[in-house]
């Protein structure tokens, strides 16, 4: 008489279904082999591009915010903290994936890199979000805005951004994950009361702190583009570089953090983790190699210093950067222009 064996195929006698059993088990372990040589691949691939990229960032935007500030310059900031933060607990991700994802440090590193992990995502997403509002009101009401513009708007946001992200992942505290073998997954093996607490809150993530943004994000970035084509006297290197940050934010949005927020909707629906979440996962770590790629290609200012960095120019030549952001802001001061707005195109 035929006996299941593992689900996947029959068996006629004891023998035969240890040896099913066996092939299974294999099957299992170099699928969980390559599984883990993969993430590990993007993780280590990520740290060393993402690191010294955001490094300089870093560099960029506290020299541009030292010299002059602005709500964009400061958020930007803040987006690169995110990033970094991200990228510092990152190795603690390798160590876990070169175990063949089986937590072997302490638990409460767990929560720790868990909180620190989940929360950069959606304080990327936020403040993004805040740099698109930003944008398109400096070009929408570009006299009026700029009168009432001023970098503690950049400071308060910031600050708002990183306590709203921080409350809504407190859950990873709350809720503890269990495995029924000696191994501990981290955060990826819930039991199915678990699941009703967590993937309500997943779902509430999704809508809240990437939905929400990322339709505010488009919605300020074409009338962002829209209002920049109006512009006639508007060079096409200022125009490209605008379109540039608003795809590259776009693209974040869609690249990095769809998949992962389609994972919460779709394990909500079938109340179940999802197999494919962890690749999803995977994606979000590259929003940390693709916001410098963005920030260089979007910004003058960012393309000077950067060149100055790694031809290994001194100092001196810092005051030629900004002298053209001076003059810049002087043009500014005497024409209504929207497009050449601070903090529209000029600054960035």
């Amino acid at each position: 008489m035929d006996a299941d064996c593992s689900g996947s195929c029959k068996c006629l006698s004891v023998g035969s279904c240890n040896v099913c059993t066996q092939n299974t088990l294999q099957r299992e372990l170099k699928a969980m082999v390559v599984r883990s040589g993969v993430i590990l691949s993007v993780y280590i691939i990520t740290f060393l591009i993402g690191l010294p990229g955001n490094i300089l960032a870093l560099y960029a935007f506290s020299v541009k915010i030292h010299k002059k500030p602005t709500p964009t310059d400061i958020l930007l900031l803040n987006l690169t903290v995110s990033d970094l933060i991200f990228l510092l607990f990152l190795p603690i991700k390798m160590h876990e994936a070169a175990s063949g994802m089986v937590w072997t440090l302490p638990r409460l590193l767990c929560n720790v890199t868990s909180f620190v992990f989940f929360s950069t995502i959606y304080t990327s997403s936020l403040l993004l979000m805040v740099v698109s509002v930003d944008r398109y009101l400096c070009v929408a009401f570009p006299v009026q805005y700029r009168l009432r513009r001023k970098p503690l708007y950049g400071v308060v946001s910031s600050l708002g951004v990183w306590v709203f992200s921080s409350v809504h992942l407190c859950f990873i505290y709350i809720v503890e994950n269990q495995t029924s073998s000696d191994l501990y997954s981290c955060y990826d093996n819930f039991t199915q009361e678990q699941l009703k607490v967590v993937l309500p809150m997943r779902l509430e993530l999704c809508v809240v702190l990437y939905i929400v943004p990322l339709l505010v994000c488009v919605f300020c970035y074409l009338n962002f583009i829209l209002i920049l084509n109006r512009t006639p006297n508007l060079c096409a290197e200022k125009r490209k570089r605008a379109v540039g940050m608003a795809v590259g934010t776009l693209l974040v949005f869609v690249v990095c953090f769809l998949p992962y927020n389609v994972t919460h909707v779709q394990g909500f629906i079938i109340q179940d983790n999802v197999e494919w979440r962890l690749y999803a996962l995977l994606l979000t770590t590259v929003n940390t190699v693709l916001d410098p790629v963005t920030f260089y290609f979007s910004s003058s200012m960012f393309q000077a210093t950067m060149k100055r960095i790694l031809t290994g120019k001194r100092r001196n030549s810092t005051p030629g950067v900004f002298m053209t952001a001076q003059n810049n802001t002087r043009d500014i001061e005497g024409h209504s222009n929207p497009a050449t707005t601070e903090g529209g195109l000029s600054d960035k």
